[in-house]
């Protein structure tokens, strides 16, 4: 093989290990079948001894890629050349310290951060993603693309695919995706096509017709998304003074987020550009939990990249006889087969991370909770912050440590969802529309 001189792929299956150039479209190890790594030669580069550089870059407003949320930290994702890198101003997010939330939760009042990626040009993280993803597939020459989505994904690759020229393909399943999303990925121009099934089935179609066509693939089984992905780690040092905080909080689903920050903080100790890593919680919905079973029931490990399969294989397959197919109102993270498994359990390891599920009804109230005091967002994003009260309950988070959870999309991306917590008066956070006549002092008598 001949490597580029600043990255390579590598599969993460430690007994076959196999190498391929950065300028090969594979995304699966042809050899064994697992998972592809992006890895990188430090030695070969320059990479800067202290993260204020970064930091410079994002005044350069008049430099895309200075200030592209992404780009602006190229060397930790040096993986092609400068001309073929896309950008279209992902990565300008906010970390919010939160008091009024942290104080509502227990803690102390200066250690809750709201990292949120809703906004993003799209609307959700998985921006940063596509960014990298767009510019290999630009490297590489692509001229058409697909994937599957619950939502998110298919509005921010028909984006990206629009702004490429390239054409765009997604694929979703039937009655599973908020119109807040699907309405993105047709205003930009996708064909549309959904397959009578879940998310899984369409991650299972869209692999074989990528494969069939040549067409480029950009579900987070792509490597080079997660590559991306890490850059919201970078930002939140960054936002934090170049430090790191105790405990990351990130939702599940595909597990391409908690595979790439696991990555992210692995890559940056080797480098010592940092000199500990955080710790990671991960939280599903418990209609969509296969990683908290797998984890905390199955006791299913990283063990060296030595994963047991076996567990895995027969863990699908009693989904499959029993026709199991997850049901979620975080539609974003409903999956039960997620792709990006194995790195998420290196993640886990890396980050002593700890993993839960947390039901429609708190993921739902800590929506509102977190509505209320300062940021909308979608319902999986909350999951966070139900899962930070949990943590914090049963003392696995100290109530003084400095916590950063990830707000992953909008809160227009799911409206319904808001919508109807209020008007429905589903929990106790709920705030209604209240009925007045047409007369100024019965409103009056309203307000007062």
């Amino acid at each position: 093989m001949a490597q580029s001189v600043g990255a390579y792929q590598k599969c993460i299956n430690p007994a076959c290990g196999a190498e391929f150039d950065v300028a090969e479209s594979i995304f699966k190890c042809p050899q064994c079948g697992d998972l592809l790594d992006i890895q990188y030669n430090w030695d070969k580069i320059k990479v800067p001894d202290k993260f204020a550089v970064f930091g410079k870059r994002w005044a350069k407003r008049d430099k895309p890629l200075d200030f592209s949320g992404v780009w602006r930290f190229r060397e930790l994702l040096n993986f092609c050349p400068d001309k073929n890198k896309v950008t279209i101003g992902e990565g300008q997010t906010i970390l919010q310290q939160n008091r009024a939330i942290a104080e509502h939760l227990g803690m102390k009042p200066e250690g809750l951060f709201l990292q949120y990626e809703g906004l993003n040009p799209s609307g959700s993280f998985k921006d940063n993603g596509m960014a990298a993803a767009f510019s290999h597939a630009m490297m590489v020459g692509a001229k058409s693309c697909a994937c599957a989505s619950t939502g998110n994904t298919s509005a921010s690759v028909a984006l990206y695919a629009h702004s490429c020229g390239l054409k765009c393909t997604v694929f979703i399943g039937s009655g599973r995706i908020a119109f807040g999303k699907l309405s993105q990925a047709m205003d930009y121009g996708a064909q549309t096509i959904q397959i009578q099934g879940d998310f899984d089935d369409c991650m299972k179609q869209v692999q074989a017709v990528c494969v069939e066509l040549g067409l480029y693939l950009l579900n987070s089984l792509n490597p080079f998304r997660l590559e991306g992905q890490k850059t919201i780690m970078y930002r939140i040092i960054e936002a934090l003074g170049w430090d790191v905080p105790d405990w990351i909080i990130v939702p599940g689903g595909n597990l391409g987020n908690s595979s790439a920050f696991g990555k992210a903080f692995l890559e940056l100790k080797q480098l010592g550009l940092i000199d500990r890593v955080p710790r990671l919680a991960i939280v599903n919905a418990t209609g969509a939990d296969t990683l908290t079973d797998l984890v905390n029931n199955k006791k299913l490990a990283w063990n060296g990249g030595h994963v047991n399969r076996k567990i895995i294989d027969d863990y699908y397959a009693d989904l499959t006889a029993r026709h199991f197919s997850p049901h979620t109102c975080a539609s974003a993270i409903e999956i039960s087969r997620p792709v990006n498994l194995k790195k998420c359990l290196r993640a886990i390891d890396v980050c002593n991370g700890v993993v839960l599920a947390m039901t429609d009804q708190e993921i739902l109230d800590a929506k509102a909770l977190i509505g209320k005091h300062g940021l909308g967002c979608e319902p999986a994003s909350a999951a966070t912050i139900a899962g930070l009260k949990h943590l914090l309950a049963n003392g696995t988070v100290a109530k003084d440590q400095r916590v950063a959870c990830v707000l992953t999309g909008h809160t227009l991306k799911d409206a319904n969802a808001t919508v109807n917590y209020h008007k429905d008066k589903q929990g106790p956070f709920s705030n209604p529309p209240v009925e007045a006549p047409n007369d100024l002092q019965e409103i009056i008598k309203l307000i007062r």
